[in-house]
């Protein structure tokens, strides 16, 4: 599915090169800076101004696909080739029915226990962690997540020195294989709209380059406040900025994967001056970047949140509605399982929800197979009589790919429903969330592995209280 005509594509994106040629970024890394001046860059009035050809060279460096690994040894590629997967989000909250509380460390414990054992999630997410400082709060996050699931590991980053120490424990759980070649974690920073990219986001890229590690360049606009209220102003704008990111990264390693994120974009609600997320132009301005990503020839991602507070019937509206608009576009990576609240809160009953509108927009994705096979034409003239296609084997063979079915959804007499009590969506949801954190799980690292984790944390934690 595509927004945007290719001469469309091409019109946005020669404005994002007069951008970045006439406007360009500010830059706040003094070594980041000498190495794009060494590049091609140019230095006027404080800003780097990028010359077309220097971006066209760096976006033919980058790999058209990524592969993200997990630790049961499974291994995914995406990118502008194909293939979506879906990971969780990021928050300072966690909600359980009508009430919030700020995330602490247990919490994000039991949400990612929780996305480990839904099935069509493929990644877990760092979080803000109430209960320590901010500068331990991205390795200990890590550490967290690495000890409550075996799935890829996307960690969230508030210290320049969380990079070096989140590399420490990939490391011991990588049990001796090469990071770049199973990456079970992968990092990710967003610009500054408008065209400003920190010291912050700069060092980790700095600190993990040379490792052939999986990089997503965010641009976050905010349409009608820090970037055109148009979509497509607000597209060229994004597009400058994350191709800007893009250059700074192949620069420092030539060849680095990268995700081209067009997709966390957001508007600016003129009535309640509230950012959405969950509204239908956010869908679109996402699916659009998807489309601008693979006209670059990068994988690409995008955040499905809902703008309401609560689990209910407003966040299964937003949230369906947009999570199928990204993935009928093609979005390789798509954020936010369990996201509420323009993605400030993270509940445990929408992760459940979510992953079943992973599931259906993952069969919507791979749309109806026409063979020989399917088309079944022997079947038909053979039961044509009997119109017995039930007990035939062509329906034993093909029925479990081809028939989405869900335990939250699935068709059910009014007379059984109401027998079990009548339950509702949401009582279902509660009940599927108190299930799967019951059952017995698996550890998720070994007792080495957890023991070498804590010293690592530990030592760090030690090492920064002695320089504050």
């Amino acid at each position: 599915m595509e927004m945007l005509t290719a001469e469309q594509i091409a019109e946005i994106n020669r404005s994002s090169l007069s951008l970045l040629e006439t406007v360009g970024v500010k830059v706040d890394h003094a070594g980041v800076l000498d190495s794009l001046l060494k590049a091609g860059a140019k230095e006027r009035d404080g800003r780097v101004l990028i010359p077309a050809a220097l971006v066209r060279e760096c976006v033919a460096r980058a790999p058209r696909n990524l592969r993200l690994a997990d630790r049961r040894g499974g291994r995914v590629e995406v990118g502008a080739d194909g293939g979506t997967v879906f990971w969780g989000g990021n928050a300072l909250c966690i909600a359980r029915g009508r009430a919030r509380r700020e995330m602490e460390s247990q919490d994000l414990a039991q949400f990612t226990r929780l996305l480990d054992a839904l099935e069509h999630v493929h990644g877990v997410v760092g979080a803000s962690l109430a209960d320590y400082p901010p500068q331990v709060r991205d390795f200990v996050g890590f550490r967290i997540l690495a000890e409550n699931s075996t799935k890829h590991l996307r960690p969230v980053i508030f210290s320049p020195d969380g990079p070096e120490t989140i590399l420490e424990m990939a490391e011991a759980l990588s049990d001796g294989a090469s990071l770049s070649e199973s990456p079970i974690v992968s990092f990710g920073y967003s610009i500054v709209s408008p065209m400003h990219w920190t010291s912050s986001a700069l060092e980790l890229f700095l600190r993990t380059s040379g490792r052939g590690l999986p990089m997503m360049v965010n641009a976050e606009p905010l349409a009608g406040g820090t970037a055109p209220v148009t979509l497509a102003g607000m597209l060229t704008q994004a597009n400058a900025e994350a191709l800007s990111g893009l250059v700074i990264l192949q620069v420092l390693e030539p060849g680095r994967p990268c995700v081209f994120n067009l997709g966390f974009a957001h508007m600016l609600d003129m009535r309640s001056a509230l950012a959405t997320s969950g509204a239908v132009q956010d869908a679109l301005a996402a699916a659009a970047g998807a489309q601008l990503a693979r006209w670059h020839g990068l994988p690409s991602a995008s955040w499905i949140s809902s703008d309401n507070s609560i689990c209910d019937e407003q966040s299964a509206l937003e949230k369906s509605t947009t999570c199928l608009l990204h993935a009928l576009a093609g979005v390789n990576i798509i954020w936010g399982i369990g996201q509420l609240e323009t993605e400030f809160t993270l509940s445990p009953e929408q992760a459940v929800l979510d992953n079943e509108l992973a599931g259906i927009c993952l069969r919507a994705q791979r749309g109806i197979e026409v063979s020989a096979e399917t088309i079944a034409l022997g079947v038909i003239e053979e039961c044509a009589l009997t119109g017995d296609f039930l007990a035939h084997d062509h329906t034993l063979s093909h029925f479990r790919e081809e028939l989405a079915r869900s335990d939250l959804t699935s068709p059910q007499r009014r007379e059984d429903w109401l027998a079990s009590g009548a339950p509702t969506l949401g009582d279902r949801l509660r009940a599927r969330v108190e299930e799967l954190l019951s059952h017995p799980r698996e550890p998720a690292v070994t007792p080495e592995q957890s023991a070498e984790l804590r010293k690592i944390e530990e030592r760090w934690i030690k090492r920064l209280e002695a320089e504050t």
